[in-house]
């Protein structure tokens, strides 16, 4: 495997991962969290870890992962003589859902935990630096948590702030030490500056705009060029930052007994990268570097790269492995690494629940040749916005481009098209996965494979991501679902129904529409809209009278979708533009979004909602990345009536020239 000059993951081979009947049926308790076991004879027989995680970076933006634009040398020297990961996924293409994976072991589907950025009720004691300090670990993280549970995210360390330091005064002398940081750096807020006007001049730091070698899941615009370039420089900035930590652990002679990790929180900034749950949002560098004294724990491989499937929900156990801690059984990643090593799984697995404000589950599954996508919400378009990303300059001229008519390359319109309900990909032949292979004959039996790997695995740990978001308040909805029996079996093919319905499956979804459940109403809202959005629902079942007056927002906006299809428009519509309640507006234009980016329904939406939409775009706050006045913003650009570049509001170029002259620290320090 060549990754200095290409991406060619390979078909593994292994044991798929498999979760205890304990976590499937069960609620959790303290005393199965808190299960250990440390084997460990003295201090000195136990290294320290270090993690260093940066933000919003794809593998292939080192050198050491094949980018000849730019100069990593640091972590480039790590990668030659450490370990080099070249098939890790982050499990979520978001922050908090991928930290909140990393810090449990778990996916964060499991706890209920994948809706971002929103922290909700857990079980307790499932961060696990909790075990390592029961062990004997001094425990820091500087200073970044974000883990989506109303559990303090500090209380599983010795120390959490902006402060916190392997050198604290408080470890004891020789005591084995655990320790984050995490650099903003190479955070997407580098770049998004709303325009490209009185950048640096990149070339000064030896990156070169025209020369940069694009994706090619991005078009060749100048906006693209100016952030791909800003971004490389934040990712030099990051191996800058890492040889500060190298340097001091020398200084303080904690080299020899420090294993270092080097990873990003998910993929990166260009369009269709963070958020989405292609490789480009989802697949990471991980160096690990191990000194001489502790490379025996290393996994073992024959050369310096590791390429079997690996992802977020296998650090914790590793991290517990290399500490002689017993990982609990509870943990559904494997110990890559350490004392308790096991084999690696032959499966990588993720999951993303929402783009911000707009709810739609994703799932995929990859053994490292082919990889499985499964949308139960395909008639929502991937490129829904995320209004914080599309601060970015590359991703106004991405979607001008799209929107505008002007799009020369139907591959990068791709998001902003419904697609199937299941995807196959070749990343061997298309790592950036532009070629869909669900429709061909050829194929079919591969995707019948996946379809039942990811059935079975949703099966496996529980996964609670079909709930809605308001499902899981004032709830440990974990301990719900296990106390009460709630019917999970049937939610989960509820849902998988409901994304690749057919006329004979209305008699389903109009029964599961009548259900006490909100969660199942709104499943059976989704398949009956996917019916209707393809032209399958011929004859409109009454019950959705019913849904469009439900009192779930969810349930309700659902149902006005599929009315407008219906050839209802001025109900649906008028359901969707007045909320009964002004925090549930986002819901209703979440899917009024989703239909703007019809064509077919651009005059009916002009028809009925542009007066509203203007007037709304004026009057309610836009500031903040979830303001309703960004949205309604949003669909009057999708409807042509508002330029892309004042999504933000004038006011955004005068702040945007402030971003473009300043520079991220390179900051937290040792």
């Amino acid at each position: 495997m060549n990754i200095k000059t290409t991406y060619l993951p390979t078909l593994l081979a292994g044991a798929m991962i498999t979760i205890p009947e304990a976590i499937a049926g069960t609620a959790v308790t303290s005393g199965e969290i808190c299960g250990g076991d440390s084997g460990h004879k003295t201090d000195k027989d136990r290294p320290n870890i270090l993690w260093l995680t940066f933000e919003d970076t794809s593998f292939y933006e080192f050198g050491c992962y094949g980018n000849s634009d730019v100069s990593t040398p640091v972590i480039d020297s790590l990668a030659a003589n450490g370990l080099l990961f070249s098939n890790v996924w982050s499990n979520a293409p978001q922050s908090s859902p991928a930290r909140s994976s990393l810090i449990t072991g778990c996916y964060a589907t499991t706890y209920g935990m994948d809706v971002h950025p929103v922290a909700y009720d857990t079980p307790e004691n499932i961060l696990f630096p909790q075990l390592l300090r029961d062990a004997g670990y001094y425990c820091t993280n500087n200073r970044k948590t974000h883990y989506n549970t109303t559990t303090d995210n500090g209380s599983c360390w010795d120390e959490c702030s902006k402060t916190a330091s392997y050198k604290s005064p408080h470890r004891k002398d020789g005591q084995p030490f655990f320790s984050v940081y995490n650099t903003v750096t190479s955070h997407m807020g580098r770049i998004r500056t709303f325009h490209t006007d009185g950048r640096r001049d990149y070339t000064e730091e030896g990156i070169y705009p025209q020369l940069l070698k694009l994706p090619p899941h991005v078009p060749d615009l100048p906006e693209i060029r100016s952030d791909y370039a800003g971004h490389l420089e934040a990712v030099q900035d990051v191996d800058t930052w890492v040889g500060l930590f190298l340097e001091d652990l020398r200084k303080e002679g904690l080299d020899d007994d420090t294993i270092i990790f080097i990873f990003s929180d998910h993929g990166g900034c260009l369009p269709r990268g963070k958020g989405y749950i292609y490789e480009t949002g989802l697949h990471v560098p991980l160096i690990v570097y191990f000194p001489e004294k502790w490379k025996h724990l290393a996994p073992d491989c024959k050369a310096s790269v590791y390429d079997r499937p690996a992802g977020f929900v296998d650090l914790a156990p590793s991290v517990l492995s290399l500490a002689g801690v017993r990982p609990p059984e509870y943990m559904q990643g494997k110990a890559l690494m350490g004392r308790y090593a096991a084999e690696g799984p032959d499966l990588h697995f993720a999951f993303a629940a929402n783009h911000l404000h707009h709810f739609t589950p994703v799932r995929a599954v990859s053994d490292g040749k082919y990889k499985y996508i499964r949308s139960y919400m395909p008639y929502r378009q991937f490129a829904l916005r995320n209004y914080y990303q599309w601060g970015m300059p590359s991703n106004k001229a991405w979607d001008a481009l799209v929107l505008g008519g002007h799009n020369t390359n139907p591959e990068w319109a791709q998001p902003f098209d419904v697609h199937p309900a299941e995807m196959l990909f070749d990343l061997e032949a298309d790592p950036f996965e532009l070629h869909d292979l669900s429709g061909d004959a050829e194929y079919a039996g591969i995707l019948e494979d996946f379809r039942g790997k990811l059935s079975e695995h949703i099966r496996n740990t529980a996964d609670l991501g079909f709930f809605l978001p308001d499902s899981r308040k004032d709830v440990v909805l974990y301990n719900m679902v296990r106390e009460e029996k709630y019917p999970l079996e049937e939610l989960w093919t509820l849902a998988e129904t409901a994304c690749t319905a057919t006329e004979e499956d209305i008699p389903a979804l109009v029964e599961a529409a009548c259900s006490k459940y909100a969660d199942f109403r709104f499943w059976a809202a989704a398949g009956l809209a996917q019916l209707a959005t393809e032209g399958k629902l011929e004859e409109r079942p009454e019950i959705l009278e019913r849904l469009i007056t439900d009192e779930n927002p969810y349930v309700a906006c659902e149902a006005a979708y599929t009315l407008v299809w219906c050839g209802d428009a001025e109900k649906g519509l008028s359901r969707l533009l007045n909320p009964r309640e002004e925090s549930e507006r986002k819901i209703g234009y979440s899917a009024l979004e989703a239909l703007s980016l019809h064509p077919e329904l651009k005059d009916t939406l002009l028809r009925y909602c542009l007066d509203d939409l203007s007037e709304k775009a004026e009057t309610l706050p836009r500031k903040e990345n979830e303001d309703a006045g960004l949205m309604a913003r949003g669909i009057l650009v999708n409807l042509g009536r508002l330029d892309i570049r004042l999504l933000h509001g004038e006011e955004a170029y005068m702040q945007g020239l402030k971003l473009n002259h300043g520079r991220r620290s390179m900051t937290p320090e040792p």
